[in-house]
């Protein structure tokens, strides 16, 4: 039936992210700020947010330049 509570703890942890550096940060009037503040926060998470499980790395550099290793090999 249910998954295991491990599952969702990406999305989750990626959600707690989201509205303690982005949402509760701003005074949100409409869903169209709120869809500018998403998009620009999620445009951050992958292209210039550190992460330490990535060696510091954001996303984009990890995956891009995996990718570029792989195919100078």
């Amino acid at each position: 039936m249910g998954g295991r509570y491990l599952d969702n703890i990406f999305i989750e942890r990626l959600w707690r992210s989201l509205k303690q550096e982005a949402v509760y940060l701003h005074e949100l009037q409409d869903g169209f700020q709120a869809i500018s503040v998403i998009r620009d926060w999620i445009r951050f998470y992958n292209t210039g947010r550190p992460h330490t499980a990535l060696d510091k790395r954001s996303p984009d550099d990890a995956f891009f330049n995996a990718e570029r290793n792989q195919m100078a090999a």
